[in-house]
C-alpha cells in the first residue's frame, strides 16, 4: 500500500485505504495510470493466488493442472505455472514478454 500511496496525490489516496478490497485496488490502478507498474503485476498475481486458494486449486499449474513444484511456490507463493509450463509459456510468448521490458 505504501508504494501505491507514494505514487498518488492526496485525492487519490483518500479513495484507497487498508480496508479496500484487493479487487477494487486492482480496478482503480489503471484509472490513475499505474497499470504498467510492477506493483500492479504483483497485485494481479496475488489476487489470482487468493482466488485459487478459495477454490481449492492453490498450488496447481494453471495450464496443465499438475502440482507446482514446492521450491517454486516457496520462492514465489503467487506462482501460477509449473516449471515445464512456464518454459513453454515463455517460448510461445517471448515476443510479448520482450515488449513488456
Amino acid at each position: 500500500m505504501r508504494l501505491i500511496r507514494d505514487s498518488l496525490n492526496a485525492t487519490e489516496i483518500a479513495q484507497i485505504s487498508m480496508q479496500t478490497p484487493l479487487g477494487q485496488i486492482i480496478d482503480y490502478l489503471p484509472q490513475v495510470k499505474l497499470a504498467d507498474t510492477d506493483i500492479f503485476t504483483k497485485l494481479m498475481k496475488l489476487d489470482a493466488a487468493y482466488c485459487q486458494l478459495e477454490l481449492g486449486l492453490y498450488g496447481l499449474c494453471s495450464d496443465c493442472e499438475m502440482d507446482i513444484e514446492p521450491p517454486r511456490l516457496i520462492a514465489d507463493p503467487t506462482e501460477q505455472r509449473c516449471t515445464d509450463c512456464e518454459q513453454k509459456f515463455r517460448r510461445e510468448h517471448r515476443h510479448e514478454l520482450r515488449l513488456n521490458h
